[in-house]
């Protein structure tokens, strides 16, 4: 009886979702056997709490210490539960495994939606190359750390290649082990579920003494230079530039939005599942980084370590060598693990862009064999290589380049948050619907990521010098430039948007897959849409439900 009720159930759920996709003029095609807490963990493990708190913890540590590290997490997690509601609007309304840039096309006037879409598409570029950059260069860099226990020597050359032959794993993996993919992707969710817990706990029971709470949510400092910006500005400007580890942890979430499709319930299912992920990263996040601080030995000898890297350096206090290796090992594998899956979302972005016009079509292209994209993944890890090179050497740079990446992606994130609700009557909401409360989240979603691009631009050491030059502003401000230049000077010729990843959308074929793309395309079975040419001022959103229903 109870089989029979539960068949019952997940019928009238992929019956609900089926209905919902023909709302959109959608076809279903795609097997829906994922369920909320699969859609929930696979963005878990691509935010990875771990990595961006390891990663970071001296740049939280030398700019406003544990003060602000425990406090800004706090305030960083509420902010960016405003980013996630609006996200999850959107993909209640469109349960499409489309991205950031597919959301503006669809959300923006038809007339602005090709430059809506080819903005949108070059800033999630930019900052998927450099999350790809910040995890996988991180993780370089606490390998090399890790070598020093027992006596290696890292050198920045040595780091650089370490980052190349990760690079290099990640993009083999991606290109020839397809198939084994989402098995690492249990793995993935297994290892930052009860590997980090497992962790945190070790690390707090273990440690010989505590730190006070005094010490863990008032100790202020400021190792930005001497004088510090504490001095030459104000403690306020350092706790803001401080809260950079924060936000560079939580991103990713739009995970759960590429995953709609595969989904059940996915109009319920993947909008909780963006605000699930982002709820238990801040709460699990806010845990690991109380147990590491709490569990500081020495702050100064933690600040100043002997390996350079402060949670190593706790680990050290706390379990001797021996276990330190163990328990930063774990730690590597986590972020080993969210490299890999940071360079499948790029690549398979980078293809869906070719696909459009975006980047050249020569790398819109699926190798027959292996049924991978393989020219957009080694694309993806040859970026994220260049990317790297100044940060060779230079904390200062490496901060950079997650400034880039928190930057990136999430003004890929607001632009669709603000084109829905500057054009509301393009915007058909689903039955995940804030209603009177979605004009007053959009607009602190979009005044939290208006703010967080100004002060991950600001200087970060003190004196600023070609050295210690933030120059997240330089590679954001050439963007910026380059897309308004090449749009107005030749991209508007011919850009159309994502019309291609629409048409087969409307069709049912998982624009996720590049394989399923490619065939579809091959067999002919990607039809045109011709009557979106009509209604210039509607919305896409709007169009294809009328022309499709």
């Amino acid at each position: 009886m109870a089989d029979t009720e539960a068949t019952g159930t997940v019928a009238r759920s992929l019956s609900k979702d089926e209905g919902r996709l023909r709302e959109l003029g959608y076809k279903q095609e795609l097997k829906r056997d994922w369920t909320l807490m699969h859609n929930f963990g696979v963005s878990f493990s691509i935010i990875s709490v771990i990595t961006g708190i390891t990663t970071l913890f001296e740049y939280g540590l030398t700019t406003g210490g544990p003060a602000v590290m425990s406090s800004g997490w706090l305030v960083v997690s509420f902010f960016t539960a405003f980013v996630g509601l609006g996200m999850a609007e959107i993909v209640s309304a469109i349960p499409s495994a489309g991205g950031p840039y597919f959301w503006a096309a669809i959300l923006a006037p038809k007339k602005w939606a090709p430059f809506a879409s080819w903005v949108t598409g070059w800033f999630n570029l930019l900052g998927q190359v450099a999350v790809t950059t910040g995890i996988t260069f991180g993780c370089a860099g606490l390998i090399s750390t890790l070598a020093t226990v027992n006596g290696y020597e890292a050198s920045a050359g040595k780091t650089l290649g370490i980052y190349a032959a990760l690079l290099c794993s990640h993009g083999l993996v991606n290109s020839f082990g397809v198939h084994i993919l989402r098995y690492l992707n249990n793995a993935s969710i297994v290892l930052h579920s009860l590997g980090v817990f497992s962790f945190a706990v070790a690390v707090v029971a273990k440690a010989p003494h505590h730190q006070s709470a005094h010490f863990v949510f008032a100790k202020f400092y400021d190792g930005t230079g001497d004088p510090g910006w504490s001095v030459r500005a104000s403690p306020e400007y350092v706790a803001c530039i401080g809260i950079l580890m924060s936000q560079y942890t939580i991103t990713g979430f739009d995970a759960s939005a590429h995953l709609s499709e595969e989904t059940q319930n996915a109009s319920w299912s993947a909008p909780w599942g963006v605000l699930m992920s982002i709820g238990c990263s801040a709460v699990f996040g806010w845990f690991l980084l109380l147990c590491l601080l709490f569990s500081i030995q020495d702050f100064d000898h933690t600040v100043d370590s002997d390996y350079g890297q402060p949670v190593l350096q706790i680990l050290v206090d706390i379990f001797g060598k021996n276990g330190a290796i163990v328990l930063f090992t774990l730690v590597i594998v986590c972020v080993w693990h969210c490299g890999l899956f940071s360079l499948t979302s790029n690549s398979r972005m980078m293809f869906s862009f070719a696909r459009d016009g975006g980047i050249p079509h020569f790398f819109h292209n699926v190798d027959a064999r292996f049924k991978s994209p393989i020219r957009t993944i080694w694309l993806a890890a040859f970026l994220a290589f260049l990317l790297a090179i100044p940060s060779v050497g230079s904390s200062v740079a490496f901060a950079a380049a997650t400034s880039i990446a928190t930057i990136g992606l999430y003004i890929s994130y607001g632009l669709p948050i603000l084109i829905g609700m500057v054009n509301p009557q393009g915007f058909i909401h689903g039955p995940f619907n804030l209603r009177w409360f979605s004009r007053p989240v959009a607009l602190i979603a979009c005044g939290w990521i208006a703010f967080i691009t100004i002060i991950f631009c600001l200087p970060e050491l003190n004196p600023v010098d070609s050295q210690t030059l933030n120059y997240t502003p330089v590679a954001v401000g050439i963007i910026g430039f380059w897309c308004l230049a090449s749009w107005f000077l030749w991209a508007h010729k011919w850009f159309k948007g994502p019309i291609r990843q629409i048409e087969a959308e409307v069709s049912g074929i998982n624009v996720d897959d590049p394989a399923a793309m490619a065939e579809a395309e091959r067999e002919g079975r990607i039809p045109e849409i011709e009557a979106l040419e009509s209604n210039k001022e509607a919305s896409m959103l709007a169009a294809m439900k009328h022309n499709y229903n």
